[in-house]
């Protein structure tokens, strides 16, 4: 065998290494046991549609209680989700809607008006794996509908 071949052979070993190596380090999961008392399901009236939208198409990223893909598992995978989903819960948390004043939720319904109508939420990189998480023409007005009644 050459040298060359030997070089290439021990540079892809010890690739392969490092990246089994970093598979025992993992993020926190984001998830609980049970649904907290501060979320908008136990702190507002949710339709059972509204509720259904929310949980499929958002609540992955915007409460503290994901439904991980098989694909977390894999290091540096898992990185970028936890990041992704912690980025997410900035912006809003379903699982901590009753901590925010009255002022905020306003503010947050109209901010979840305008994502869904500009079709900016859920993101198109999250909708390539969860196709199930697209809404429908149907599931914005659903979602539209709840939101103005709770703004008026």
């Amino acid at each position: 065998m050459s040298i060359k071949k030997k070089k290439i052979i021990y540079v892809l070993a010890a690739v392969l290494g490092v990246f089994l190596f970093a598979q025992l380090f993992r993020p926190q999961k984001n998830t609980y046991q049970q649904i907290p008392k501060t979320d908008i399901s136990k702190v507002e009236e949710v339709p059972v549609k509204v509720a259904s939208i929310l949980k499929t198409s958002c609540y992955d990223c915007h409460s503290n209680n994901t439904n991980y893909p098989w694909y977390q598992n894999i290091t540096p995978v898992n990185y970028y989700l936890a990041e992704h989903i912690n980025d997410g819960k900035k912006h809003l948390n379903f699982s901590e809607w009753e901590n925010l004043s009255t002022s905020k939720k306003h503010h947050a319904l109209k901010e979840i008006l305008e994502e869904i109508e500009a079709k900016k939420m859920p993101l198109k990189s999250y909708l390539l794996l969860h196709q199930q998480a697209k809404l429908s023409a149907t599931d914005i007005q659903t979602l539209k509908n709840w939101i103005d009644k709770n703004l008026n």
